[in-house]
């Protein structure tokens, strides 16, 4: 069974706060988001494998930890995913972004891809999948399958706010993905909502309705 991880680190969940409340304006939301996935990013490479390098400092040589292993590569699923994308990118400049396109139908609560563009090595690098919302687990679900089919191995979920039910069918479907996320809430409202969530944080991150 994949592993879950709810980062309780007080910056976090001060920042989780701040995004919750109505009142707070679309600028702030998505600096916010931002900031959150950059911190979540610490937590989710702890495991990312070192190597020592033999370097000269200005007053001698020394041996220093450098990055091994596979490179590394982030998958927002559209729209709402572009949300956290910076802030990954501003701990991991060199990694790769690949992107997946999905639409939640309004009647089945079902995803449905529209698009899927990834780096030509994914498969070979280390595949961090990022939405803000884990709601259902359809879309997160989804995204997962469509990345091995293209041959991933090595990927990651994370989520700012997500409900039990969805953690569940991830967890059930992909066994062998890891997820990391900021606050796990109570349930799922009729119409497929987090509460007590944010809203919906596409909306929230673009200014649309």
């Amino acid at each position: 069974m994949s592993k879950v991880t709810i980062l309780d680190h007080p910056l976090i969940q001060h920042k989780v706060g701040i995004i919750r409340r109505t009142d707070v304006g679309t600028k702030d939301f998505r600096t916010i988001v931002s900031e959150i996935a950059g911190l979540m990013c610490y937590e989710a490479t702890r495991d990312l494998k070192l190597k020592d390098v033999e370097i000269e400092t200005p007053i001698c040589k020394t041996t220093v930890k450098e990055l091994s292993g596979r490179k590394l590569a982030v998958v927002p699923i559209l729209r709402a995913g572009l949300g956290m994308v910076d802030g990954v990118l501003t701990m991991i400049p060199a990694a790769k972004v690949g992107h997946i396109g999905l639409y939640r139908d309004p009647e089945t609560l079902e995803p449905v891809e529209y698009y899927c563009k990834l780096p030509e090595d994914c498969d070979q690098r280390e595949v961090f999948v990022v939405d803000p919302m884990l709601a259902t687990g359809g879309s997160a679900a989804a995204a997962i399958t469509l990345l091995k089919e293209h041959g991933c191995r090595h990927i990651r979920m994370m989520n700012l706010i997500a409900a039990p039910v969805g953690v569940e069918r991830v967890q059930k479907e992909h066994p062998d993905v890891d997820i990391y996320i900021a606050a796990l809430d109570d349930h799922l409202n009729e119409i497929g909502y987090i509460v007590p969530g944010l809203g919906d944080a596409g909306d929230r991150i673009f200014g649309t309705k």
